[in-house]
């Protein structure tokens, strides 16, 4: 199982980063990565990249302006997904945490790089969301 981590301070109150990271019905507005994100209920929802690939998510806990975790699996891997959130005045600290199991052998090598690239776009896209205050 490959385990990714990345932490980073972000300008703004952690209201408004936390409501914007949960808002997942919006992501299409501001992640680079993704086409749309489909709400199937308040603990599912499923993110379609710019290609069509779905992959879903299923919420196992919210801690509300504190911690966020969900499973997540599509036809290619299976994983979880820790988000805590911590109160820096006008910053919040992002620590995110996911650990992903490749379905296919010979993808096991790649996942690592992969977590990596994908949380840094996430994290430039909530700063790019937030600086250019365009939700």
């Amino acid at each position: 199982m490959a385990t990714s981590n990345i932490k980073a301070l972000i300008s703004g109150e952690l209201r408004k980063v936390w409501e914007l990271v949960l808002n997942v019905e919006n992501y299409g507005a501001w992640r680079s990565d993704l086409s749309k994100t489909e709400v199937i209920s308040d603990k599912q929802f499923i993110e379609y990249t710019k290609d069509g690939y779905p992959t879903t998510f299923t919420v196992t806990l919210v801690e509300p302006y504190r911690r966020w975790e969900f499973d997540m699996e599509n036809s290619n891997m299976t994983g979880h997904w820790i988000g805590i959130f911590t109160d820096k005045g006008n910053e919040t600290e992002i620590d995110f945490m996911e650990c992903v199991e490749a379905k296919k052998w010979p993808m096991k090598p790649f996942v690592k790089s992969y977590l990596k690239k994908q949380q840094a776009q996430f994290v430039a896209d909530i700063r790019k969301a937030l600086e250019g205050n365009n939700l």
